[in-house]
């Protein structure tokens, strides 16, 4: 992590926290938490939500398939443009979420094998938390891998519980990864397939 993605994510984070939500990026453990559970060998469409200063975009860039098709969606055009730096391949769409089922297709992407996730979920209202998993359940494949992660703070809070518990009514296999005790804040990852 450098001094400008720290910059960056907390400039974000005091303009806008509850779509940024944290006020650093995530740390190097986080990270292999989040896509070391991939399985990039087969996984040929993968979107990532919230790319943020492009961690988990530069992690998935190292293990994807070199036939796999990968885009980003960040709705902070400085954080899009900060992912676009770190990654400079990757195509970065400054756009909602919710809008993902567009987005694939103008890609050419009918399903998607994985989705890395760094929304903050826990400061969405239960209507946003709604919009943009009915959008993801449009486009992920059955047998596909959700990916995202949560502080611990954040899962006691009213919106963090209601989407624990979202996830374990929408996919069929859902584990947590063990803590990251040395992420500001801690956190844990979410594992789910559908």
């Amino acid at each position: 992590m450098t001094m400008a993605d720290s910059v960056t994510f907390l400039k974000n984070f005091l303009r806008n926290p509850t779509q940024v939500g944290a006020v650093a990026p995530s740390s190097t453990g986080l990270v292999d938490a989040m896509v070391d559970w991939f399985q990039w060998d087969t996984a040929r469409n993968i979107v990532e939500f919230g790319p943020g200063t492009g961690v988990f975009t530069e992690a998935v860039l190292k293990r994807k398939h070199a036939d796999a098709k990968f885009f980003a969606i960040e709705r902070s055009a400085d954080l899009a443009q900060r992912t676009r730096e770190r990654c400079p391949g990757v195509t970065v769409y400054e756009d909602s979420v919710a809008n993902v089922v567009d987005l694939c297709r103008k890609e050419s992407i009918d399903q998607v094998d994985a989705i890395v996730c760094g929304l903050p979920w826990a400061s969405f209202s239960d209507l946003l938390q709604m919009e943009i998993m009915d959008a993801m359940l449009e486009v992920l494949a059955p047998g596909g891998q959700f990916a995202t992660f949560a502080y611990w703070q954040g899962v006691v809070l009213p919106a963090g519980m209601r989407f624990s518990r979202r996830l374990r009514k929408t996919f069929p296999h859902v584990e947590r990864s063990h803590t990251v005790w040395k992420n500001l804040p801690p956190a844990f990852v979410y594992r789910c397939v559908r």
